[in-house]
């Protein structure tokens, strides 16, 4: 099957799509766009959080088909050109990022929570990142940056 669908506000179009294929694998595979991660592939880790219609997903979790003429934002989208958005600024100032397979999942969930929240408390910080694991940070200089934002 042939699924269109735009990408970081562009129109991308890839044919010869599976039925059973993810967004995920579209996204990396097929359109090139390696930002998002694939971990678990079971929406458990939130490597791979996209926008979809401006609704953050795991993109894992989501049919490549079910994407057809709909609006994808991923990692890469958050930057204007060279200049990166400034959560993706934050987590390279606070050290967030360290392996950095989790980091595009987590700056995705923190740049939906601060474009819903712009000054959220430690608690809303926590629950808005609960779907994205990290196995190297500690986290605390993940909040540092959510936080750094914030202010």
């Amino acid at each position: 099957m042939r699924v269109n669908v735009t990408v970081n506000g562009e129109p991308r179009q890839a044919d010869d799509v599976w039925e059973g294929e993810s967004l995920l694998y579209l996204l990396r595979e097929r359109l090139g766009l390696p930002g998002s991660k694939n971990a678990c592939e079971q929406g458990e880790c939130g490597s791979c959080t996209v926008y979809l219609d401006g609704v953050v997903v795991c993109a894992c979790l989501v049919a490549a088909g079910q994407a057809e003429g709909r609006e994808v934002r991923t990692v890469e989208g958050l930057a204007d050109g060279d200049q990166l958005d400034p959560v993706q600024q934050a987590f390279v100032a606070a050290g967030a990022v360290q392996c950095g397979f989790c980091t595009p999942g987590l700056v995705v969930a923190a740049h939906d929570l601060l474009r819903r929240v712009p000054e959220p408390s430690d608690e809303e910080i926590r629950e808005a990142l609960a779907g994205n694991l990290c196995r190297c940070t500690g986290y605390e200089k993940i909040l540092d940056a959510v936080r750094m934002v914030a202010r």
